[in-house]
C-alpha cells in the first residue's frame, strides 16, 4: 500500500481534465477516478499496463459483435464501455503517480486507433453476415474514415491555431522591444479560467476598458461593428503618482473568436454553463461517436439508424468547428494588421521626432 496517494477530493482535481467529452465527465469518470486512486492505492500496475488491458476489452468487444445476435451485441457495448473506461484510467493513473512516458501517449494513440478498426469491421461484419445486407459494408467504411477524419482535422486545427498564436507572440515580442510594452493573453484562455465572464468583463478584469468608453459602449451597442474591430483589447493602468503620461498598455488582450462571438452571442452562455460542468462546448466528437456506434447502437439493436445519425452529428460539428476557425483566421488577420498599423505609427513618431529633435513619447 502507498502512503503517498492523496483523498478521492484531491485525485478529482489532479487527475480529471478541466474540459471533457460530455460522456466521460457523466458517465466514466465517476467510476474512473475512485479507481484510478484503488490502483494506485493497492497495486503496482503501470498505466501502459493498463492501456493494454484496454486493447484486450476492446478485442473482446470485437469478438462479441461478430456473431451478430443481440445478445452478443449487449455483451460487446458492455465491453466496450469497460475498455473505454481503461482507456481513461490509464491517462489519469500517469498524471496521479508522475509516471506518465511520450511512448505511452503514443501507444494509448495507436491502440484507440486500432480498437475503433477493428470494432467497426466486426460490427458491421457480423451484421452483414446475418443479413446479407450490403448497407452494413458501407457503414464499416464510413465509420473508420469519420474516425480518420475526426482526428486528422483535429490535429491540422491544433497546428493552425498554434501557428497564429506563434506569430501573433512574435509580433508581440517585437513590439515590446520597441515600446517598452508587456503582456500579452489570448482571450480564449482567459475565458477558460473564468467561464462566468463574458469578454467584456474579463478585459475591465484584466485592467481597464477598450481604447475609450464611448467606443467599449459602440461596440456593445452594434455587435457586427464589433466583429469589423480590431480582436487586439489594449488594457491600461493609471500613470503612477506624479507622471503625467497617459497610462500605458500593459496588457494585450488578442480575442481570435471576437467575430465568432458577434455572430452567436449566445455561444458564450452556453460554454460557459458546459464548462462549470466540465463539459467541452463539442458535444459530439470522436468520443460521442464511438460510443453511440459501440454502445448505443448494439444495445438498443439499432445499428443502423443510430450509426448513421452519430456520423451526420459528427460531420455537423465538425463543419461547425471548421466555420469557427475560418472566422478566427480573419481576427487573426485583424490582429497582425492592427500590429503592422501600430509599427508604422511608431516608426512615423521617431521620423518626425528626429527631424523636430524631439524626444519620442513613450
Amino acid at each position: 500500500m502507498r502512503h503517498d496517494i492523496p483523498p478521492l477530493t484531491e485525485v478529482r482535481r489532479t487527475t480529471q481534465k478541466k474540459r471533457d467529452a460530455w460522456w466521460t465527465v457523466l458517465l466514466v469518470d465517476p467510476l474512473a477516478t475512485p479507481l484510478v486512486r484503488w490502483t494506485a492505492l493497492w497495486t503496482r500496475i503501470t498505466p501502459n499496463q493498463i492501456t493494454w488491458l484496454a486493447l484486450f476489452f476492446g478485442l473482446g468487444a470485437a469478438g462479441c459483435f461478430a456473431f451478430g445476435t443481440w445478445n452478443w451485441l449487449l455483451v460487446g457495448a458492455l465491453l466496450y464501455h469497460v475498455s473505454f473506461v481503461l482507456d481513461c484510467m490509464d491517462g489519469k493513473l500517469a498524471r496521479l503517480t508522475g509516471t506518465g512516458s511520450v511512448f505511452g501517449a503514443w501507444l494509448d494513440y495507436v491502440f484507440d486507433r486500432i480498437r475503433v478498426l477493428v470494432c467497426a469491421v466486426a460490427l458491421m461484419g457480423g451484421q452483414f453476415s446475418r443479413t446479407d445486407d450490403v448497407i452494413y459494408l458501407w457503414l464499416a467504411l464510413a465509420v473508420v474514415f469519420l474516425d480518420m477524419l475526426r482526428y486528422i482535422d483535429a490535429l491540422q486545427i491544433f497546428k493552425i491555431r498554434h501557428g497564429m498564436r506563434k506569430q501573433i507572440k512574435a509580433r508581440a515580442r517585437r513590439a515590446r522591444e520597441a515600446e517598452n510594452a508587456t503582456e500579452l493573453a489570448f482571450m480564449e484562455d482567459l475565458l477558460r479560467e473564468n467561464p462566468e465572464a463574458d469578454a467584456d468583463a474579463v478585459a475591465a478584469h484584466h485592467g481597464g476598458e477598450t481604447d475609450t468608453a464611448a467606443e467599449a459602449a459602440e461596440e456593445r451597442a452594434v455587435p457586427a461593428q464589433r466583429a469589423s474591430a480590431s480582436a487586439v483589447v489594449p488594457v491600461t493602468v493609471p500613470a503612477p503618482q506624479g507622471d503625467t503620461r497617459p497610462g500605458r498598455p500593459v496588457t494585450a488582450i488578442v480575442d481570435l473568436h471576437r467575430e465568432f462571438r458577434s455572430r452567436f452571442p449566445g455561444y458564450l452562455r452556453l460554454r460557459a454553463f458546459l464548462l462549470r460542468h466540465r463539459i467541452r462546448t463539442h458535444l459530439v466528437s470522436g468520443i460521442e461517436f464511438q460510443m453511440a456506434v459501440f454502445i448505443v447502437a448494439p444495445a438498443l439493436n439499432a445499428v443502423v439508424p443510430v450509426t448513421i445519425g452519430a456520423g451526420v452529428l459528427l460531420l455537423v460539428f465538425e463543419l461547425a468547428i471548421i466555420y469557427k476557425l475560418l472566422l478566427s483566421t480573419r481576427d487573426f488577420a485583424r490582429t497582425l494588421d492592427s500590429f503592422d498599423a501600430a509599427e508604422s505609427r511608431r516608426r512615423a513618431q521617431e521620423e518626425e521626432a528626429a527631424e523636430s529633435g524631439a524626444p519620442v513619447a513613450g
